[in-house]
């Protein structure tokens, strides 16, 4: 008896455990949004100043008629000087206008836009910028390297204000703030562009002030040419992490990397759930390739870079981590209820309280950090958790209200077995939310799709979404599937006149 008394505490000891990982997360949030005030008084400003250098812009494209023209024409009215802007467009073996309109563009604006054409593509971006800056390295006209998207498009002051961070040269790149930028927004690209506010003016904020950033925006770094020679004069092609692996290389060797919120640029993104989840499936799977690669990093303070941060670690992996702390903290709650009931709706509330006051500090906190975007879509900030996930958090607050009052007003009396019931299904909910979210990508294609997977995500929240994606991923990555580049699909929705 006394055995069998032991083995069960040991069991909820277990299951304690694994329960309160979940406050992993929501810790490491907590902490990293609590850092961005700090951003007032320790950033890269004191050793920023006028500086503008000769810029090479490169741009990577493969079928982008219907926006590389629009593109250039916005370059070409930057607040920079022209003599010291060139724009060389990589053109991937594209089968649609792409040359044409780029040599329309290089007649236009002689000495300033050039085509570099490869007759094989198909290789993937890094293969194609990787052509681009061995030609231009090969002129030592540039003195700094800006890699750009094809479809992106630059407000007027963004490229000065990231070039003012090269004046100091222990900086090797600096990265601006990408915007979801459609004119015709819908439900996903408004979570979307609430994601961006929470993930870069707010998140990259804290990492200035921790002094390690995770990652270069794809479409908006800008680096020097001293610090392009360093990391081996291209870009990494072995992974679909180039950008992070670039911004990696470039702090292991003693280089700040520093993001600049005030450089804007406006992109489009997906506005169906299948593009969004082949776009984050590459991200997803890339950064499991840098998890991999950077493993003797993690958790290993350094003299010549932050990267090895325990902070910047936490970070790191609570996100890259945390469908699997989703399912984990999951299972021990149920194992919680069944062995010890009244222990485990404490645990729950202790897990779901705090989730929930993380939440508000983080959606007041990173919606300031751009306050435009924030009452554009307040409607999907307020959702952003999901329909569902805001209900259990009540649960969590207001138990008598949720479980009893409300209840009530329908005349319905949960008894002991319903409340149990309910209960597990409580607390099952946070991984079968990604199961929603799954479903919700398999419905958006038959015809009730276009209600329902909205609905889908609605109840489920953007988050569970996303996490659904980097679970997808891990499973590719045990079965050891092919890594694609998949394109993003892009027609040319962003709105021009956005300031």
């Amino acid at each position: 008896m006394v055995l069998l008394s032991v083995g069960i505490w040991a069991l909820v000891v277990i299951c304690l455990v694994l329960a309160l990982t979940g406050l992993v997360p929501v810790i490491a949030n907590f902490i990293v949004f609590a850092v961005i005030p700090f951003h007032a008084f320790i950033n890269h400003y004191g050793k920023a100043k006028p500086y503008l250098p000769r810029v090479a812009i490169v741009v990577p494209a493969w079928n982008e008629g219907a926006v590389i023209g629009a593109s250039i024409d916005r370059l070409m009215k930057l607040d920079y000087p022209l003599g010291a802007l060139r724009i060389f467009v990589v053109d991937d073996a594209s089968t649609d206008s792409t040359p044409d309109v780029v040599r329309e563009k290089a007649e236009r604006y002689p000495g300033n836009v050039f085509l570099l054409r490869r007759e094989k593509g198909g290789e993937g971006k890094a293969h194609t910028l990787n052509h681009g800056i061995r030609e231009i390295l090969k002129d030592e006209w540039m003195e700094a390297l800006l890699i750009m998207d094809a479809d992106v498009i630059y407000l007027p002051t963004s490229l000065r204000r990231m070039t003012r961070h090269l004046a100091d040269p222990e900086v090797g790149a600096v990265s601006a703030y990408i915007r979801e930028g459609s004119q015709d927004r819908n439900y996903l690209t408004k979570f979307i562009g609430v994601e961006y506010v929470l993930s870069q003016p707010a998140s990259r904020r804290a990492q200035n002030v921790l002094g390690a950033q995770a990652c270069l925006a794809g479409g908006a770094q800008l680096h020097t040419r001293e610090n392009l020679v360093a990391i081996g004069g291209q870009i990494d092609t072995s992974s679909l992490a180039e950008d992070t692996i670039t911004t990696f290389e470039t702090q292991l060797r003693g280089r700040r990397v520093v993001f600049e919120p005030h450089a804007e640029v406006l992109a489009e993104e997906p506005r169906a759930i299948d593009g969004l989840w082949k776009q984050r499936l590459r991200w997803a799977r890339g950064n499991a390739t840098v998890t991999s690669r950077y493993r003797n990093v993690w958790f290993r303070p350094s003299r010549t870079h932050h990267l090895g941060g325990v902070m910047f670690g936490l970070e790191w992996f609570s996100l890259w981590l945390l469908p699997v702390i989703m399912v984990v903290s999951s299972i021990g709650l149920i194992g919680l209820l069944f062995l010890q009931s009244e222990f485990a709706t404490t645990v729950f509330r202790i897990l779901w309280i705090s989730a929930a006051l993380a939440y508000i500090f983080v959606l007041i906190l990173g919606s300031l950090t751009d306050t435009r975007t924030s009452r554009r879509a307040i409607g999907h900030i307020l959702l952003f958790p999901g329909i569902i996930n805001m209900l259990v958090m009540l649960t969590a607050l207001f138990p008598p209200l949720m479980l009893v009052w409300l209840p009530g007003l329908f005349g319905v009396t949960l008894n002991e077995t319903a409340l149990f019931v309910l209960t597990l299904c409580i607390y099952i909910w946070v991984p079968i939310s990604m199961v929603f979210a799954w479903l919700a990508r398999k419905v958006e294609v038959t015809r009730a799709g276009r209600w329902l997977a909205p609905t889908l995500v609605y109840l489920a929240g953007y988050g569970s979404l996303l996490c659904a994606i980097t679970f997808d991923s891990y499973v590719k990555e045990l079965r050891g599937a092919e890594a694609r580049w998949d394109k993003t699909e892009k027609i040319g929705r962003v709105a021009t006149n956005q300031t």
